[in-house]
């Protein structure tokens, strides 16, 4: 055996050998790893993790503050023909695509696991940037360059850089989300998840 091999071995099982506990511990160490390999596996299954793989907008609700977001989008024009990821995820690349769900989905995870989510809440800088290039991906053949526009008398002039949702605030979201309001998405979107469930069983039987 060459001697870059022995060193090689050696230095694995220096490795190994920090990792590993004395023996006298390690039927505590296996338990303790063990209850902590099941309790993440709950916790896997509990939030229903893998639905955020996937395009299902009814991943959004998971967190039950996105039920009135979740209901006025279903009922909107975009609820026909768009996903929530179409929407609010970055379409360009598929490696930016999921990086951005992760941080995003991370972010999300530890504000409504500590309780942290404002009363109302808003869109962040990313998440505009990248509603924005969506918009203007779906509709590039509908659209001009946009800008606000201060219109009087004489002229009409380009202010500044602008948003779709500067003018079209209804869509698809409506313009604010009241508490009468929630109220009844959340009724619907029971609704439509008991209606599922139905359709699923009789499916199943």
């Amino acid at each position: 055996m060459s001697q870059q091999k022995i060193e090689k071995r050696s230095m694995l099982s220096k490795l190994l050998h920090v990792f590993i506990p004395p023996p006298r511990w390690r039927f505590p160490v296996i338990i303790l790893l063990g209850i902590f390999f099941g309790i993440g596996l709950h916790i896997f299954y509990i939030s229903n993790a893998v639905s955020y793989l996937s395009d299902d907008p009814m991943a959004c609700i998971n967190c039950h503050v996105m039920t009135p977001q979740y209901a006025t989008w279903e009922r909107s024009s975009h609820g026909k023909v768009a996903t929530c990821n179409d929407c609010h995820v970055p379409q360009d690349h598929i490696v930016r695509t999921y990086y951005f769900k992760a941080m995003d989905g991370l972010r999300h995870a530890t504000m409504f696991t500590f309780r942290l989510e404002p009363q109302v809440i808003r869109i962040k800088s990313a998440g505009r940037e990248a509603v924005q290039q969506n918009c203007v991906r779906c509709h590039s053949n509908q659209i001009h360059p946009i800008g606000l526009r201060a219109i009087n008398n004489r002229s009409v002039e380009d202010q500044r850089p602008g948003y779709c949702w500067d003018c079209h605030r209804e869509v698809p979201h409506g313009r604010e989300a009241v508490l009468k309001f929630s109220i009844n998405s959340i009724i619907l979107v029971y609704q439509n998840i008991y209606s599922r469930l139905f359709s699923f069983k009789s499916k199943k039987i």
